[in-house]
Order: C-alpha cells, then structure tokens, then sequence
C-alpha cells in the first residue's frame, strides 16, 4: 500500500502539473508519420522555400542546413546550400536543431587537435555538463506515454503486475538507451562510439598539458569507471598520482559512478525481465573503446620532454575488417553474345566491371513491352511518384508483379518470365566474373522507368538520383558509409542493366566518399 500510495500521489502531482501549463494530452499527440517527418526535419525543407518566396535569403539558407545535417545524402539541397554560399557569399551556416553539448564536445575536439588545450578543456568541460544534463531530460522524457506493439489488440487483459512489468520495461528500455541516443548526431542511427568516455580521455590529457594534475587525475579516473583495464589510463593514472604523492577524492567522479551504476542496473532489470517475462533483448555494447581517429595531434604516443614516462591518450584505431574472401575478378562471362567493356581499374575502383550485349534488342523490346503494362507510379516507395526527385517521374515493378499479371492473363506470360529470366541472367554473369565461391543470391530485382517532367528541367541542377551505396548510408562530412539500416548491410553486389540510351543527362557516375569528387563517369 505505501508504494501504490507514493505512484498514486505522483500520477495526481504529475497531471495537475501538466494540465494547466501544457493543455491536454491530446494537444501534443501527433501520428507516426508526422513524428517520423519532424525527426527527419522535414519542416525545415518547406520552411527554406517558404523563407525564399519571401526573399530572407539567410534564414532559408540556416533551415536547408538545418536539414541537411539530418539528410546528407539529399544532393538538392546540397545544392541548394551551394547556391546560396555562391550569392549571398561567405555565409555562417547555423544547425537551428543542434544539441549544444555535441556542438561543445566537436569544438573542443577541433581545439585539441590543434593544440589549444584551454580551450579544449572549456569545451569539453561545458560538454560534459551539457551531456548529464540532456541525459537527465531523457529519463523524464521516457516516462511518458507508451506503445505496445505486440499487446494492440481488443481483448488484451493482463493482470496487475503484468501491465505494470509491460508498461515498465518499456520505460526502461528507453531509459537505458539514453546512452545511445545522446550520442547519435543528427539523421544518423548509429553513436558515436564510446561517446562519453572520450570526453574523460580527451580531458585527462588536456589538463595534464596545462599543468593540472589533479584534474588530470580524476578524468583519468573517470575513464577507467567505463574501462578499468585500458593499459595507457592505467599507467597514466600512476604517473598522475606519482607527480600528486596521492589520489583523488572519489567524490569528485560521483557524476560518472552514478551514470554507469544506474546503466549497470537497468542492463541487469533488462536481461532478469529477458529471462523470465519472455522480451526479446541483447545488451548493445555502449562503451565500445574504438571511438575516434587517430592522427599525430590527437594521439601522441608520449610527451616530447619525457619520452618514456609521459602520459598517452587512449584513443585506439579499429582494426580494419578483414573481408572474408579473396576478391577476384575477371572469370569468365558464361554467355557467348555478352561483350566486355571495361575492369575495376579502368573504372577507377574494385570490383567493378561494364558489359554490353547482356541481353538483345528483341529482348529489350518485348521488357519495354511489359512494363508498360504492370509499372506502378512511385512502387517500391510507399507510392511516392518522385521519391529521388521531384523533376522526374518514378514507376517500377518486381518479378512477382509480372509473373501474377502473367498467370491473370495482363500480360503474356512468356515475357513476364523473361523477366525472371534476364535476372537470373544478370546474377549468373556476376558471380562467375568475380570467381565467388559461394553461391550470389537475389535480395531484390527491380524493373523502373523514369521520365523528366516536362517544364521542369530548365535551370535544373539536382542528381537523378543522389549519390548513395546500397548496402551502408554515406556520410559525406564525415567521409564514412555507415553499415546500419535502412541500408541493405546485407548486400555485396549491385547490378545495373540499362535497356534504351535515347535520352539527355542521367550519365552514370562514381564519386569519392564526398559524394561530390566524381572519379568514373
């Protein structure tokens, strides 16, 4: 009774807290869709067109980054925020959605690189304050409103503690991955790795360079709370201690104790719950330790009047995957007809090659044939008749389409299967030329057609399609691809067959990790 007591009061304060200063509940209910959009910064797009019919050239610019910095990948309003540099000239670009303790933690890691190990220190100081305190509104915040997806029907009665251990985990799922969320950068998926750690390490090294040992000392400490077996914190927290005859007092890391022994609890609730409730949950490893680049600024192997005894930064490098096969190249292309172009190396890459005569011109008519018969505006984009965009026309359709309009009589069933048949075609050819010596299988076989609004290409200066991988998201600022979905991570090789050359632009192009350097076109 006195702990339902102590819920029932809190519901009671809560509401009549909320209510008379927020309005209802139902004022701050939105869809999926509208979440999913303000996530993605989607207003922000609208708003630069809106800024710009209004001639405030300076705030239309501020709301494209804005959105960009969510969308990289987004090559028209990458251009967009060049014309704008171009006109108004030199312009101070500002994220109107950034996360002040990111801003700090990127400035003082810029300030370090370059040595200015103050203003390093204030930097990444006001990080850190500014990180427990977001990491605080993140708790709160998870204690709101719940979904359940697996529980969303009618005649779902559990029992009392059964609602409460479903209501609960869900809150507390999203209160342990606070740690991811605070360090994920805007439109991205996947932390920065060993986000918070880094801070302590960045800064036990800057104030042992400014002479502050003491401090120098507790971030060493701090960062051996996440890693108490790193060898270079180890031996720099004895090196500290040596020059201080002493340690620190452990109330000066209480911030950083406290956080990980919550986590620690939660991860353990987590897996008891797993166990005995029937979740489905795997510990993601949040303090992974390979969490920056390593350069000579930033990753000094010892200090230059000491060489021996100085302290080091912690920062390792990841080891580069190791790909799980020989990559080869040049087997042979199974079809006597198909006509080879060109190699990896005169496409200026690996695992690269062009083939002509893949399929024949009678062939070619009768695909053109088909898809005039089954394409569907916007397939494969949840109906978005533009999704790449919005000067050109999107229509596609799989094999399965073709072959249930082949077995309903739409269109004839042969050429559906012929369909079927130049894919397998295509895939057979791929896997012999690249000597796999695993079988290549399909994960997707898309037949699209795209057409050039007319009136709308004067003046234009945006990509077909933006540049992208398949299977990682590119990151041009950060010159990373990112493995993680929507991607398809799975995926080794991609596939183009092009079946009429009777148009203007739509070269197809490979670009460094900038997505602007074109090195094949």
């Amino acid at each position: 009774l006195p702990f339902f007591g102590s819920v029932l009061r809190r519901a009671d304060c809560v509401r009549r807290c909320e209510e008379p200063l927020l309005g209802a509940v139902s004022r701050h209910s939105a869809a999926e869709e509208v979440r999913a959009d303000f996530q993605r910064r989607v207003p922000y797009s609208y708003l630069q067109r809106a800024y710009i019919q209004l001639n405030k050239l300076e705030e239309a610019a501020n709301a494209a980054h804005t959105f960009f910095m969510a969308n990289p990948e987004h090559m028209e309003i990458q251009q967009d925020l060049e014309n704008y540099k171009s006109t108004a000239g030199k312009v101070s670009l500002v994220d109107w959605e950034a996360r002040q303790h990111m801003e700090d933690y990127s400035a003082g890691v810029r300030h370090y690189d370059k040595e200015e190990y103050e203003l390093a220190i204030e930097f990444l100081e006001r990080a850190l304050k500014g990180y427990y305190s977001e990491d605080e509104d993140c708790q709160v915040m998870c204690e709101g409103p719940q979904r359940f997806e697996e529980h969303e029907y009618l005649d779902y009665k559990a029992g009392l503690y059964e609602a409460i251990a479903d209501h609960y985990m869900q809150v507390l799922a999203c209160k342990h991955d606070c740690v991811r969320e605070l360090a994920t950068r805007s439109g991205r998926i996947s932390p920065i790795e060993n986000f918070l750690p880094l801070h302590y390490d960045y800064l036990q090294f800057a104030y042992y360079r400014v002479g502050d040992y003491i401090k120098a000392l507790e971030c060493a400490k701090s960062y051996l709370l996440f890693h108490p077996d790193d060898e270079d914190v180890l031996e720099n927290a004895g090196y500290y201690e040596g020059l201080l005859e002493g340690t620190v007092d452990p109330a000066t890391i209480r911030e950083a104790r406290t956080l990980l022994r919550r986590h620690k609890l939660e991860s353990h609730l987590l897996q008891v719950a797993a166990a005995g409730l029937g979740y489905a949950y795997t510990e993601p490893n949040y303090w992974n330790r390979y969490g920056a680049r390593q350069d000579e600024h930033s990753v000094p192997s010892s200090i230059s009047s000491e060489p021996e005894d100085g302290p080091r930064l912690s920062l390792t490098k990841k080891p580069m995957t190791k790909p799980d096969r020989e990559l080869k190249e040049g087997g042979p292309l199974l079809y006597s007809d198909v006509k080879f172009v060109y190699n990896s190396q005169q496409l200026n890459g690996t695992q690269r090659v062009l083939l002509d005569n893949v399929i024949s011109e009678e062939q070619c008519r009768e695909l053109h044939r088909v898809a005039s018969g089954i394409m569907l505006a916007g397939d494969g984009y949840r109906g978005k008749t533009s999704p790449h965009t919005p000067n050109e026309r999107f229509e596609g359709a799989t094999v399965l389409k073709a072959l249930k309009y082949g077995y309903e009589g739409r269109v004839p069933l042969k050429s559906a299967r012929l369909f079927y048949d130049i894919s397998e075609k295509a895939r057979r050819i791929v896997q012999s030329y690249f000597l796999l010596n695993s079988t290549l299988y399909f994960s997707y076989t898309h037949l699209v057609c795209r057409t050039a609004l007319s009136g709308q290409q004067e003046r234009r200066n945006d990509l077909s399609h933006p540049i992208h991988a398949d299977n990682c998201l590119l990151d041009p600022e950060a010159n990373e691809c990112w493995k993680e979905p929507p991607a398809y991570t799975f995926r080794d090789y991609s596939a183009l067959l092009y079946m009429n050359a009777d148009f203007e632009g739509g070269e197809f192009i490979f670009t460094e990790m900038d997505a602007k350097t074109v090195t094949v076109s």
